[in-house]
């Protein structure tokens, strides 16, 4: 039988993986030093190292069978897959955020230019959230320190994701409104859930150690 394939997260999320999938009974030996390897095989597994916004790709295209991510990655893919097991770790939220110094100053905009100019990492996740509230806006997609967005005046607002809070509060940034919360979740292909056991066995052991 060919190696089941499952992709690992790279950065904050990878090492806790490791952890609940060898407390889960897979061999993760060849994770605990990887280097610049890719890829790690060991005993009946094959594991591919992707950074957390690919896995949901990687698994919803078939190239693994199944995987670890966050639930922002999933929103903010919106691909199809299955969503297994909710692992309880790498909790984070999604927030508006503005300048401490600017309160009111985009509730006066939005009146005047009937728009919001919202600078975000994850478009859909604010489009999303804007339009269940009916604000207009119009989205402005970042890669990178888009806190400054706000602080140049570019943006009125930033849609991001936060742990502690602390980059927000660093940068004289306020949190105004709460868009949705974030724990790391194991998804399986949608073939390979209905064909592969495996993906179905590993799905209970993960969902009985993350209790």
């Amino acid at each position: 039988m060919r190696p089941l394939k499952v992709a690992v997260p790279k950065g904050a999320l990878f090492e806790e993986s490791v952890a609940r999938l060898a407390a889960a009974g897979l061999d993760v030996a060849g994770l605990a030093d990887p280097g610049r390897q890719l890829t790690v095989s060991a005993e009946g597994v094959e594991y591919f190292i992707v950074r957390p916004t690919d896995a949901p790709i990687f698994v919803s295209y078939g190239g693994v069978d199944c995987g670890i991510c966050g639930r922002d990655s999933l929103e903010e893919a919106a691909l199809e897959l299955v969503e297994l097991v909710d692992l309880g770790f790498g909790s984070c939220r999604f927030v508006v955020a503005e300048p401490a110094s600017a309160c009111g100053v985009a509730e006066d905009s939005y009146r005047r230019l009937g728009v919001l100019r919202v600078a975000t990492k994850y478009p859909r996740i604010a489009s999303l959230y804007y339009d269940s509230i009916g604000v207009q806006v119009e989205i402005v997609k970042m890669h990178g320190n888009i806190e400054l967005a706000p602080l140049c005046g570019m943006a009125d607002r930033i849609v991001d994701i936060t742990a502690t809070g602390a980059t927000l509060r660093e940068n004289n940034l306020v949190i105004v409104d709460e868009v949705l919360s974030s724990t790391a979740r194991f998804v399986g292909n949608s073939a390979s859930v209905r064909t592969d056991p495996r993906v179905r066995e590993l799905a209970n052991c993960l969902a009985a150690s993350a209790v």
